[in-house]
């Protein structure tokens, strides 16, 4: 049974959770959520644009199926096709931040 009562940020959580960084279980909770991050984000960025994810495909050199496997967070996605889509098909630039 995990100790909730000591729990005071959501790093604790995380930690409690997921377990400490650099942790397989960790590494893999951070993929999964920043993997949701860029499907979310995809997704919104896709209906702002008013375009299907079909239309989307076409404008990227991607097929349907690839882009609702990103927005449903089910594949992996390498950073150029990322960068295609998202400038190409949507019109978007994207930043990257590393820590």
């Amino acid at each position: 049974m995990k100790d909730y009562k000591t729990i005071k940020t959501f790093d604790q959580l995380i930690e409690v959770e997921h377990g400490k960084i650099g942790t397989e279980s960790r590494n893999s909770y951070e993929e999964k959520s920043q993997m949701f991050i860029i499907s979310e984000m995809l997704k919104h960025a896709r209906k702002e644009a008013n375009i299907t994810q079909e239309q989307l495909a076409e404008k990227t050199g991607t097929k349907k199926s690839y882009i609702s496997r990103i927005e449903n967070g089910k594949g992996n996605i390498q950073l150029s096709t990322l960068i295609r889509i998202f400038e190409l098909g949507l019109n978007k630039r994207i930043g990257l931040t590393f820590l």
